[in-house]
């Protein structure tokens, strides 16, 4: 079932047979930089089910996304709660194979999110979280309209929250 549709693309719920697709980006040393380490197989059927009860338990996650020109997953983006700086937000987060990278799809996708966010799940703001050194997720966050709020240490590491704020 399709929960986003944009131009180019269809946000779907992740499935466990995403796995090898998802792997491409998850599993990719340099898409993964800014993480701790690459995702193993393991670790990426355990983010697909970890969003899986993300749906259930807050009606959003992150969601497949599917580039309707050849009908296959390229990624994943959609708003996840997270704990960030002491408080419980939610957040617009992205991954997208390098291959399908600097084509526009991640912030086509993240403004479909951010849309969504506001007009169905009412949110009155949306955030954005990343290391400092991430700059390439830094821009997808400001060409959809976020501002960086603050910086923040985490696991020993600075990161920049960027906000975006529904308007009445």
């Amino acid at each position: 079932m399709i929960i986003i549709e944009t131009e180019r693309l269809d946000l779907r719920e992740l499935k466990l047979e995403d796995a090898h697709q998802l792997s491409k980006v998850l599993s990719d040393p340099d898409s993964m930089q800014y993480y701790s380490e690459p995702f193993t197989p393991e670790k990426v059927k355990n983010w697909i089910n970890w969003n899986i009860e993300n749906y259930q338990k807050y009606h959003h996650g992150l969601w497949a996304v599917v580039l309707k020109e050849i009908g296959q997953c390229i990624g994943d983006c959609g708003i996840t709660m997270q704990k960030i700086d002491g408080d419980i937000v939610p957040e617009i987060g992205f991954h997208i194979i390098k291959e399908y990278g600097n084509q526009g799809y991640a912030t086509e996708a993240a403004l479909a999110c951010k849309k969504y966010a506001f007009d169905i799940l009412k949110f009155p703001a949306v955030y954005s979280y990343t290391t400092t050194d991430n700059i390439p997720s830094q821009r997808v966050a400001e060409k959809i309209g976020m501002q960086k709020l603050k910086s923040f240490e985490k696991n020993g590491q600075k990161q920049i929250i960027q906000v975006a704020v529904q308007h009445p």
